[in-house]
């Protein structure tokens, strides 16, 4: 069987490396570029032309999901494995679609079944078949379901945390991390402000600035000081500065008048 183009695609180093190593045990399998972010992914795949990527979720400026939609149809690679800590509802549907996933963090016994399963797909498949359409499916069923993600997945320090949205008090930006205000907890994600504030539009999470998105359900009240800037208080007493423009930004979201300082 000629070896299996393949693309390696996620945007940490050491992700990569151990997907490269496991990959180079296989003689099945020419690794054929890797790619640190999705649109060096889209670049990739539209040159390359692999038959199967191992495509991250998670990534800065475009995700795994969204470098599938840049592409056309005829253009995607046959097989895609999805390497990810997304939430639950979107392996649910992975499995549903009968695609595979390998859930970070991943036993080599995982890798090989998915890595089996590949190669059966593949060989299997007839040449003028093209994409499997429970791909397309999968796309097409997700495409509204992760707008509304219900938990956002954290690892840290050997453990991980699964954080329901609805618990989220605020968010503020912190290097290349985001910091996660629960209740008295701060939980640090490698993600950025743009992508999270993506994922969280139609979880009523609003941006204040630059470096704050709040949920607006911990929202207690707006007070404007002497110089004209808007103040946020959550139900916690937690205060947070939104700028001049809060009101107008935050009141019709509200449902409610704010409080004005006398």
């Amino acid at each position: 069987m000629t070896p299996i183009r393949t693309l390696i695609v996620d945007d940490e180093p050491l992700a990569r490396e151990r997907l490269r190593l496991l990959l180079e045990e296989r003689p099945t399998i020419e690794v054929v570029g890797e790619c640190e972010n999705g649109k060096a992914a889209l670049e990739a795949i539209r040159r390359q032309r692999p038959e199967l990527v191992l495509l991250d979720v998670q990534m800065p400026e475009l995700d795994g999901f969204e470098v599938l939609e840049a592409l056309p149809v005829d253009g995607w690679p046959a097989v895609v494995i999805f390497v990810t800590a997304y939430d639950q509802y979107a392996l649910r549907a992975f499995d549903v679609h009968a695609l595979d996933y390998l859930l970070k963090p991943f036993d080599r016994g995982r890798f090989d079944r998915a890595l089996q399963r590949a190669e059966r797909a593949l060989r299997d498949r007839r040449p003028s078949t093209g994409v499997d359409e429970r791909l397309v499916a999968l796309l097409e069923g997700l495409r509204h379901d992760r707008q509304r993600p219900r938990r956002i997945i954290v690892k840290t320090g050997g453990r991980i945390f699964f954080l329901n949205v609805p618990e989220i008090d605020w968010i503020e930006a912190a290097g290349n991390y985001v910091k996660l205000h629960v209740g008295a907890a701060t939980h640090l994600l490698r993600d950025t402000m743009k992508n999270l504030e993506k994922q969280l539009e139609t979880a009523r999470f609003v941006r204040l600035h630059r470096s704050t998105l709040v949920n607006v359900d911990r929202i207690k009240e707006l007070q404007q000081a002497a110089d004209g800037d808007w103040q946020v208080v959550l139900r916690d007493g937690t205060r947070l500065s939104a700028g001049r423009d809060a009101d107008a930004r935050l009141r019709h979201v509200l449902g409610a008048d704010a409080t004005r300082p006398t």
